[in-house]
C-alpha cells in the first residue's frame, strides 16, 4: 500500500512505531517477513464527543488503519491470471486486497481484561446516508454507545463488506430486486452472487495484534462472525446481542436474518 509513498515516510513512520507490520498470528514481523500479512498504521488521535451519564463528554479515541501486505503491482500481476474480471475470484482478490478496514479504540482497549468489541460490516446506505432498510446505522451508534460506557473496547470497522460483501453497485441492483419482493439473500442470489461473502480473518488478526490474544465479549447478533473469528484464532468470552433499528422497512429484512441463524427473538420482531 505504500508503493506510491516516499520511501521516507514510510520509513520515518515505521521508525516511530506508526507503522506496523504483523503476521496472521498478531505477532509483529518485519515488512520483508514472508509470514507478513497486514500493515497496520497509527494510532492516530481521533476526539469524539458521547453522551455518557446524560452528559456530554469529550472521549478522545484511537484509529488504526489496517490493510492486507498486498502491493498494487500483485494485484495486477494476479489478476490478469484471472479469466474474467466478472469473476467471483478477481472480485474476492480486489476486495481483499485493497480495502482498508478501521479500528476506532476507546480508552482501556489494549488493557482492560475483556474488551467490548463490535466488528461492523460498513454500510454506506445505513452508516452515512442513514436509510430505514437495515439496522445498521442504529446497530453502529448502539454500540458505540455501549462501548463508551463500558471499561474499554473498541469498533472494527470493514471497509469491504457493502452488501454483505457484494459492493455498492451490485446492492443498489438488489435493492431494486427486493422492491420485487424478493428478500435480502435471493437478490443477492439473483445476480450470480454469493449470499454472504463477508471475511472477518482480517478484523481477527488485527485484535490478536491490539489485545495481545485477548478475548472479547462481542457485540453482535451473527453467530457467523463469532465462528470466523475463532476460526482465525480469535477467542470470544461472549456476544452481547444488539436489538435496535427496527422500523416498518425493514422487517422483512430483519426476519430473513433470523431465519439466517441471527440471535434476533420473535418478541423484538414482534411476531408470535
Amino acid at each position: 500500500m505504500f508503493s506510491y509513498v516516499d520511501p521516507s515516510v514510510a520509513e520515518k513512520l515505521i521508525s516511530d512505531g506508526k507503522l506496523r507490520t504483523v503476521d496472521f498470528n498478531g505477532e509483529l514481523v518485519s515488512r520483508e517477513d514472508d509470514k507478513a500479512y497486514l500493515s497496520v498504521l497509527g494510532p492516530v488521535p481521533m476526539p469524539r464527543k458521547f453522551e455518557v451519564d446524560n452528559t456530554l463528554k469529550e472521549i478522545k479515541l484511537n484509529w488504526y488503519c489496517f490493510v492486507r501486505r498486498t502491493e498494487l503491482s500483485h494485484v495486477v500481476e494476479t489478476g490478469l491470471k484471472v479469466s474474467s474480471s466478472d469473476s467471483e475470484e478477481f472480485r474476492q482478490l480486489v476486495t481483499s486486497s485493497m480495502c482498508v478496514n478501521s479500528v476506532l479504540a476507546f480508552p482501556g482497549f489494549e488493557t482492560v481484561e475483556t474488551p467490548l468489541v463490535r466488528v461492523h460490516s460498513n454500510c454506506l446506505t445505513g452508516d452515512v446516508f442513514g436509510s430505514l432498510r437495515c439496522d445498521c446505522r442504529p446497530q453502529l451508534v448502539k454500540a458505540f454507545d455501549q462501548i463508551s460506557e463500558s471499561d474499554g473496547g473498541a469498533i472494527v470497522y470493514m471497509s469491504g463488506h457493502e452488501g454483505r460483501g457484494i459492493g455498492l453497485w451490485a446492492k443498489a441492483a438488489t435493492y431494486l430486486l427486493q422492491d420485487e419482493g424478493q428478500n435480502t439473500y435471493q437478490a443477492n442470489r439473483s445476480l450470480g452472487l454469493p449470499e454472504d461473502s463477508r471475511d472477518f480473518s482480517d478484523a481477527a488478526v488485527v485484535l490478536k495484534f491490539l489485545t495481545k490474544g485477548k478475548s472479547i465479549n462481542l457485540i453482535s447478533n451473527n453467530p457467523e462472525k463469532k465462528r470466523q473469528l475463532e476460526a482465525s484464532g480469535q477467542r470470544v468470552a461472549s456476544t452481547v446481542p444488539i436489538m435496535t433499528g427496527k422500523n416498518e422497512y425493514n422487517k422483512k429484512y430483519l426476519s430473513s436474518k433470523k431465519e439466517k441463524g441471527h440471535f434476533i427473538s420473535d418478541e423484538y420482531l414482534g411476531t408470535e
